[in-house]
């Protein structure tokens, strides 16, 4: 069993990486000002870590199942598929807000190394589409909803809700918003994105 204060290290070298991983990559990192930032030495980081592709790793599955579980919760409950995409919306952007470092740091992995979201498939609490397929399907023979395949409504409910956070300057200069009118922006598309993507897919 680990002590607390192996713990304690642990934590501090995972806060460390996940910053310089955030701002210099996986490639531009360095081992060395990794242990400065945890304030240890470089011995000490490779007696937990052997490896930067290990700690980076740790770093990118730490960050991933802070999210991922509660998607898929949201995707496998009982709820009305408009209650589904308002709650992810809802869960996905609070969320996001006080982690705006995941979706790009995500996605830089994603680029890199694309085998390895494959390892995190097998993980408990990877997003699980089977139950949205099956109610999307159903919802559109009833003809409650248009015609929409549920892997195209769930990427559509991704893009809207991520690509905010990964394009943030790029928005900031189209819309000439600052910080505190970006972030209301963001605070707004908590009901502005299901309430768009629900009235594009309800039959009326």
């Amino acid at each position: 069993m680990k002590t607390n204060k192996n713990e304690n290290t642990e934590e501090q070298i995972l806060n460390a990486a996940k910053n310089v991983f955030q701002v210099k990559g996986m490639d531009g990192a360095r081992m060395q000002e990794i242990a400065d930032k945890a304030g240890i030495n470089k011995a000490m980081l490779h007696y937990y870590y052997r490896s930067k592709q290990l700690l980076f790793e740790a770093v990118f599955k730490t960050a991933f199942s802070l999210l991922a579980p509660q998607l898929n919760t949201i995707l496998n409950d009982d709820s009305s598929i408009e209650d589904k995409i308002r709650n992810f919306t809802l869960n996905y952007i609070t969320f996001i807000s006080k982690h705006p470092y995941l979706p790009n740091f995500i996605i830089q992995e994603l680029n890199r190394n694309p085998d390895f979201i494959l390892k995190m498939k097998n993980n408990l609490g990877f997003p699980n589409l089977e139950k949205f397929k099956k109610q999307v399907k159903t919802e559109v023979e009833k003809g409650t909803l248009k015609p929409i395949s549920a892997e195209q409504l769930f990427i559509n409910i991704l893009a809207l809700n991520i690509f905010p956070f990964v394009a943030r300057p790029l928005i900031m200069a189209f819309t000439n918003t600052n910080d505190k009118a970006y972030k209301q922006l963001i605070e707004n598309r908590k009901t502005e994105v299901a309430d768009f993507i629900i009235n594009s897919i309800k039959n009326t």
